[in-house]
């Protein structure tokens, strides 16, 4: 008798559905609980942290949050290819700071000028085009592309455990957005097919675009004039602006992320603060307070009496990148 208990409670152990890690990238520990446990207060009915779904909102960061960002941020290598891809049409760049230095493969010193140069550079490559010519300009490139260090195209530069905390939270009915420093018809671009997140919900940066009519065609065209930086105090703006609510959930990698993470986890109610630590040297990269990008100081210092959760990448995710695509 005692044995027929035993088989039967193993064959019903193994009949009963197995419940589906949500995050398998992730190890187990407590930023994972902690994830996992927002996620079942806020969306089970009877719990006092319950969140209707039309209030489940999440923003991301995009560079060193969602994918890498090292040895440049990739916004910047895609122009200073397209530079030397320009040049031809433009034997002025030669003799032109910061086009010359650009052309010559000395990066540091094109960019030693700040934001000045890094304007001029952007204006060169991003503007008097239509959206459509632009478009098919980082399609290409994205294509043709490779990272100096993996070799893998740099929309699979991506982050293998923060694609299933993405998938998790839509899951769930948390709408996911990106709020991103980097340029939103660059990041539009990629965004659906990569990450799951349609054009309609990127925040980026912007220049200024007017309507043409070019050869009878109604078209849009992108101006060399500022329209919005969506850094720092600008994301909780751009957040406003362009969803109306306030964000329940807000990861992020850097500083540059501060301002979106403390107007997130200010509001009422359960709210979930996110950081990723680049402190894996060995699958990625290890930097954060002295780095020239992504860099994170006032975050760490602030993260613990702010109750936001700094997440290692070589504690907390068994890895980095999805399978390459062959």
């Amino acid at each position: 008798m005692k044995s027929f208990i035993c088989f039967s409670l193993t064959l019903l152990t193994l009949t009963l559905p197995a419940t589906a890690d949500p995050l398998p990238s992730w190890n187990d520990g407590d930023n994972k609980k902690a994830i996992i446990s927002f996620v079942e207060r806020t969306t089970q009915a009877d719990s006092p942290d319950y969140v209707v779904p039309a209030k489940r909102i999440a923003t991301f960061d995009n560079d060193g949050c969602l994918w890498s960002e090292q040895p440049l941020y990739f916004q910047l290598i895609f122009i200073i290819d397209q530079i030397k891809m320009l040049a031809p049409q433009h034997p002025e760049w030669k003799t032109t700071e910061p086009f010359a230095s650009i052309l010559k493969g000395d990066s540091k010193k094109a960019l030693a000028g700040g934001k000045e140069s890094l304007m001029e550079l952007a204006m060169a490559t991003h503007t008097n085009f239509t959206t459509e010519e632009f478009d098919q300009s980082v399609r290409k490139w994205l294509t043709t592309a490779r990272h100096p260090k993996t070799g893998r195209p740099y929309n699979q530069m991506v982050f293998q455990p923060m694609l299933e905390l993405l998938a998790y939270l839509r899951a769930n009915d948390f709408k996911t957005f990106i709020v991103t420093g980097g340029g939103i018809d660059f990041v539009r671009i990629f965004a659906e097919e990569t990450y799951g997140i349609p054009p309609q919900q990127v925040i980026g940066s912007s220049l200024k675009t007017s309507y043409e009519i070019r050869n009878g065609k109604p078209t849009l065209v992108k101006l060399p004039e500022l329209n919005f930086i969506d850094d720092k105090k600008g994301k909780p703006v751009g957040i406003h602006q362009h969803i109306g609510r306030r964000p329940i959930f807000a990861a992020g990698n850097s500083d540059g992320d501060f301002q979106m993470l403390e107007y997130t986890t200010s509001g009422k109610g359960a709210r979930f603060g996110l950081l990723v630590h680049h402190d894996d040297a060995k699958r990625e990269w290890a930097y954060d307070r002295d780095s020239h990008i992504g860099q994170l100081k006032r975050g760490l210092d602030q993260a613990k009496k702010r109750k936001w959760n700094i997440i290692s990448m070589k504690k907390d995710w068994s890895k980095i990148y999805p399978a390459e695509k062959k």
